[in-house]
């Protein structure tokens, strides 16, 4: 049970080192293709910023730790805390987890060149995107390097993104500097710590949550990747994603700041949410699959080699055909295909320890170096190691044996397909 949190307080040491560039601003901030506002590093020795809800998490028992320039809790002490237990609730039918998210980037577009300009600077098809429904992008740069992952939502009269806390300064930069050559009418709308950011995932989320929406609001019809405003405990100025981290049913609830500490209350009456830590959320991710900033995916990284050529959408798409993103030429061959990759992005399992990022991989004879994981951690779950990580393309075939370096000794393990946990995203009933 011990081993998900060492994995995660190491990876949480690294995030903070990069978080140490990051600036720390206080009010709303909006950037117009004028240029006029500048988002620059923080200096070193930067102090941890914290969430509405820091006394909260304290009150509950929350160990802090230091995320993406933030305090958060790796996970709570007491009867039902511990990584362990809070992920397998996470998976428990009825049950819920309550996340603070906070520290993630929220940014509203406005102009009616928006879809446009956001368009040169993410792979997939926002134009395309129908009213209160959205998706996952990748910010790409010039060599069509990963920046960051975000969620684009169309939201009628705007557009609403979610990016990642430790990387939402140089997103917030690097679109300025397009914007300043963009020509165009676009504004960018930075929410800073105006609007607190929880999620609520797990099979018993949606009745949780139905229990703070407005009398009629109905979530039986509401698909997954799809959001709207809302009022939350009746607090007006909300918005609810149906959307998540951890493979499961769930929602992103956004509000004023001022109001976050008692809608988490409200929730947290419920016996069945439990407040989550940052250790369970990587534990889940990591078994559903999805990766984690940073570790799994950076700038040297193509949506390709990362498996996520699909967020540009399918052969013929207009995306892959038009192209027209940051880095497009370095990803698409002119006919619309995908340019072959030496590398990709692979699960990995059979171990009989767990195998922490930058452990090497190796082919099935332990003698030729393949590749790296670059996360891992014990699976709750499965009861048992698994990892991720990027191999030669040869050899990234489900079902390829490979050696793995764990702590100066090989072990045998395999390519295997993710999820390593089956999803089980909303469907709407036909």
């Amino acid at each position: 049970p011990t081993q998900p949190t060492e994995n995660f307080l190491t990876m949480a040491s690294i995030a903070t080192r990069a978080s140490r560039e990051l600036l720390r601003r206080t009010s709303r901030t909006v950037v117009g293709n004028n240029g006029k506002r500048s988002f620059a590093a923080a200096a070193d020795g930067e102090p941890l910023m914290k969430t509405a809800l820091y006394d909260m998490h304290i009150e509950m028992g929350g160990d802090m730790v230091p995320f993406a320039g933030y305090e958060l809790p790796v996970l709570y002490k007491g009867e039902s805390g511990g990584v362990m237990k809070e992920h397998l609730w996470c998976r428990s039918e009825g049950k819920a987890s309550l996340f603070d998210v906070s520290h993630m980037g929220q940014i509203n577009w406005h102009g009616k060149d928006r879809a446009a300009f956001i368009e040169k600077v993410v792979v997939g098809d926002i134009a395309g995107l129908a009213p209160n429904h959205g998706r996952l992008s990748l910010i790409t740069n010039e060599n069509g390097g990963i920046m960051d992952d975000t969620v684009i939502t169309n939201a009628g009269d705007h557009v609403y993104m979610v990016v990642n806390g430790a990387t939402k300064f140089g997103d917030m930069k690097h679109f300025e500097e397009q914007m300043s050559t963009f020509d165009g009418d676009v504004t960018m709308e930075y929410l800073e710590d105006t609007m607190s950011l929880l999620a609520l995932q797990g099979p018993g989320a949606a009745t949780a949550v139905a229990k703070i929406l407005p009398e009629g609001f109905d979530l039986v019809k509401m698909p997954f990747m799809t959001g709207t405003d809302t009022t939350l405990d009746g607090v007006e100025g909300c918005r609810i994603t149906r959307c998540g981290y951890t493979g499961e049913d769930g929602f992103e609830l956004a509000m004023p700041e001022e109001y976050a500490v008692a809608i988490a209350s409200k929730l947290c009456e419920d016996d069945a949410v439990l407040p989550t830590g940052l250790g369970a959320r990587d534990s889940l991710r990591l078994e559903a699959g999805l990766c984690l900033y940073g570790n799994d995916l950076d700038e040297t990284t193509t949506p390709t080699e990362g498996a996520l050529g699909w967020t540009l959408g399918g052969p013929g798409s207009r995306r892959r055909t038009e192209g027209g993103f940051l880095g497009a030429d370095k990803v698409l061959t002119p006919e619309g295909k995908f340019q072959k990759v030496a590398r990709k992005r692979v699960g990995i399992k059979g171990m009989k320890a767990p195998a922490r990022a930058h452990a090497e991989i190796y082919d099935a004879t332990g003698e030729h170096k393949i590749g790296e994981v670059t996360s891992g951690t014990f699976s709750p779950c499965l009861k048992a190691p698994i990892a991720m990580g990027y191999v030669e393309t040869k050899s990234g075939k489900v079902g390829t044996d490979v050696m793995v370096k764990i702590r100066n000794k090989m072990q045998k393990a395999q390519v295997t397909k993710m999820p390593f946990v089956e999803a089980r995203y909303y469907r709407v009933p036909e």
